[in-house]
Order: structure tokens, then sequence, then C-alpha cells
């Protein structure tokens, strides 16, 4: 198996770009999906957080509200890595457990992660980073998702700047244009993914989320 990390901002595309790799063949291993599915209704990782931030975090039916938890986290630095100490470490695990299952496979493996220091993921052959300029970024996440315009510099403000990103790149995919533009994109990276080296099991024991 191939292993490649996929990374970018929040609002830069990158789980469309992963989406779209997902079409092409990709098995991809979504940290954020792992989040949700950590944190749903009956799992312990949702009377943790509780405990720590308060009961006011969990809805009437008992699943998390992640509106409140976020309103909790993003205005508190402390906080911030509080959660982080929480989430991170069953994260990782849950994705090295999925690494291991591709083990003897001819697939391309992406982990689709965020990078919350300026460090690469570990045990991968690449680093792919999605990249849009902050006021595209800013725009998307105003229309897409609701958020007010300081509330999306904001939640860009704790994350590695741009540039910290884009150091670490092999590949990067500029994703300011349209679909047919990052499609193309898209279609170089996936061939040039299968010219990289491929990971052995003993590697893919390894910590592949970077997390902190």
């Amino acid at each position: 198996m191939i292993v490649i990390g996929l990374t970018g901002g929040i609002g830069s595309g990158k789980s469309t770009v992963s989406r779209l790799l997902a079409r092409r063949g990709a098995v991809v291993i979504d940290a954020d999906a792992i989040v949700h599915e950590l944190q749903q209704l009956g799992m312990p990782m949702l009377g943790i957080l509780a405990e720590r931030f308060g009961a006011d975090i969990i809805k009437e039916d008992g699943s998390l509200d992640r509106a409140k938890l976020a309103a909790i986290v993003f205005a508190d630095d402390e906080a911030v890595k509080e959660l982080n100490a929480i989430v991170h470490p069953a994260v990782r695990a849950e994705m090295a457990t999925r690494v291991l299952a591709q083990t003897g496979t001819n697939n391309v493996v992406v982990l689709d992660v965020p990078l919350v220091t300026g460090k690469r993921p570990d045990h991968t052959s690449a680093l792919v980073v999605v990249d849009a300029p902050v006021d595209v970024a800013v725009e998307r996440l105003v229309s897409q998702r609701g958020m007010t315009e300081a509330d999306a510099r904001a939640r860009l403000g704790k994350q590695i700047s741009r540039e910290e990103r884009l150091e670490l790149a092999d590949r990067v995919i500029d994703n300011a244009g349209d679909l047919a533009a990052l499609e193309r994109q898209v279609d170089d990276v996936w061939a040039w993914m299968h010219t990289l080296a491929p990971l052995d099991g003993a590697a893919a024991g390894g910590d592949p989320a970077p997390t902190d």
C-alpha cells in the first residue's frame, strides 16, 4: 500500500478533494469522520467530554451539541489543548488500526487529517496540501457553513498558517478556482501517488495522524 497524508486549512476544500480521490479508488481514512464516530451517543468519549466541559454540551437526546462545545473551546486556548488531549489519542489509535487493515494490499491510502502543528504525518510516503487564499476560505465558510466573517477568521487563526502548511507539502492542490480545474489537479496528483514507494507492514504500525 501507499500511504499519503492529505491536509488543508478550514475552508480550503480538503473534504472535496478527499471525495474526489475516493472516487478514483483511494481508501480514505478521515480523521474528522472518526472524531464524529467516537463522539456518538453511547461512546465513552461523550461522558468524558461532558465531565470536562459541562453537561450543557449534551443535547436532550443525549447526543453531543457540537456548536456549544465549539463555542467553549474556541474561546479558550487552554480548553483547546484539553480537548485535543481527550480526542487525539483515540483518533490516532483508530487511524492506525485502519491503516494496518490495508497492509498487504496495493491500495492508495489517503489520511485526511488536520495539521495542528507544523509536523508532517508520521509513516506516510508524502503529504498533499489543499490550498486556498484566506479570503476565499473565509467566503466559503460564510456562504456554505453560515459562519460570520469574524468567526471564520477566528477559526482560521486557531490553525497553523497557510505558509507553514505549504512548507511541508510534497504536492499542492490549488483550490482557488472552479471544480473543473480542481478535477484536473486531482487527476494529476492521483497519477503521481502511484509512483511513490509503498509502505511496509512494520511502518504501518506507527502513528499516522499528526494530532499533537
